[in-house]
């Protein structure tokens, strides 16, 4: 949570030091849908861990007592990752700002590979075959 708010902040400085918006037709509809998307699916990702007993804290994934493959974990390995994803894609639409817009592969490369990447060698230690079993059916972001 703390990366994204840091990019959120980050996308604000950049809309308002450096002169690059772009048009978006609609865009503060856009944002809130793309918003509203990104806390329903974080929000579904933390219920999800909630049934199944097992931590929420993404710093200590070796404190894991379930494998969730289940509900949106069906779709996405890291549906709460994806959805702050979606949140600052609209914040970023709502700026209307194409250099911040820009920041968004950088921190999905970011999350990938300080944090889910981790998280993820640590889930295989915890849970073996079955999360590699998970890994081949469900993509890492979408």
């Amino acid at each position: 949570m703390a990366v994204t708010l840091l990019f959120a902040g980050v996308m604000a400085a950049l809309s308002y030091a450096v002169p690059a918006t772009v048009p978006i037709p609609g865009r503060a509809v856009l944002a809130m849908v793309l918003a509203a998307v990104g806390v329903g699916m974080a929000l579904a990702g933390v219920r999800d861990f909630r049934r199944h007993r097992t931590t929420t804290n993404p710093m200590t994934p070796e404190h894991a007592s379930a494998l969730v493959v289940s509900g949106i974990y069906r779709y996405s390995r890291n549906p709460m990752y994806l959805g702050f994803l979606l949140v600052l894609a609209g914040w970023g639409v709502y700026l209307a700002h194409g250099v911040a817009l820009l920041l968004l592969p950088l921190y999905v490369w970011y999350l990938t590979r300080f944090q889910i990447l981790p998280e993820e060698r640590a889930l295989e230690r915890r849970f073996g075959r079955a999360f590699r079993d998970y890994t081949r059916s469900v993509r890492r972001w979408v």
